[in-house]
C-alpha cells in the first residue's frame, strides 16, 4: 500500500509516519506532496530520498493528481497540517481513503481557517479544560468528514495556546501513524 503525506510545514507528523512504515511489509510512504515551496517537509522528502512534488502555484489541480498521484499507484492520501482544499474529484477518487489530522476535538475549532496556533490559540482564549487531536475522513467541507477517533489532553489555566500545541502534537506523534495502519490492514 502506497500512501501519499500532504504537508504544508515542517513536517514533524510526517516523519514520525515515515519512520512508522520505514520497514513495514505492506505500507510504505511514496510521495511527499507540499503546496508550499519553503516547507520543512521538503527537506525531510529529499533527506529520506521519498519522491515529491511542490504543486503549481500552491494549488491541488485535477490534473496533478491525474499526472502524479495514478502514474505513482498512490492508494491512500494522509493530511499532515496541508492548508489547501482537496478538490472533490480527488475525494471521490480515494472514498474513504483520504484522512486528515485535526489539532482540536471536532467539532469544535474546526471549518476554513482553523488550523495551527489558529486553533490553539482558540481552545486557550474559550477557557476548554481539554483539548485533543482529531483523525477524520476528508469529505468536501473543511474538518466536517466522519470522524475516526479522538485523543484528549487536559489543559490547565496557566498553559498558553503554546502549552497546549506542544501537549496536541505529543497526541498526534502517538496516534497518527498506527490509526493509519489499522486502516490500512483492517
Amino acid at each position: 500500500m502506497k500512501i501519499a503525506i500532504f504537508a504544508s510545514g515542517g513536517g514533524s507528523n510526517a516523519q514520525k509516519i515515515i519512520n512508522y512504515f520505514r520497514h513495514h511489509p505492506k505500507i510504505g510512504v511514496a510521495l511527499i506532496v507540499s503546496n508550499n515551496t519553503n516547507a520543512g517537509v521538503i527537506d525531510l522528502a529529499q533527506k529520506e530520498d521519498i519522491p515529491f512534488y511542490i504543486l503549481q502555484d500552491g494549488e491541488l489541480e485535477e490534473e496533478e493528481f491525474s499526472e502524479v498521484l495514478v502514474a505513482l499507484n498512490i492508494d491512500f492520501i494522509v493530511l499532515a497540517g496541508f492548508l489547501k482544499k482537496i478538490p472533490n474529484d480527488i475525494i471521490k477518487a480515494y472514498p474513504n481513503k483520504i484522512v486528515n489530522i485535526h489539532p482540536a476535538l471536532l467539532p469544535k475549532y474546526g471549518g476554513k481557517g482553523m488550523y495551527g496556533m489558529n486553533v490553539h490559540k482558540a481552545v486557550v482564549e474559550s477557557g476548554e479544560k481539554e483539548s485533543g487531536m482529531t483523525i477524520h475522513y476528508v469529505n468536501e467541507n473543511y474538518d466536517e468528514g466522519s470522524i475516526i477517533e479522538q485523543h484528549k489532553v487536559e489543559l490547565s489555566f496557566s498553559d498558553t495556546p503554546e502549552d497546549c500545541a506542544k501537549k496536541v502534537l505529543s497526541l498526534e506523534h502517538k496516534f497518527f501513524a498506527p490509526c493509519i495502519e489499522r486502516l490500512l490492514t483492517e
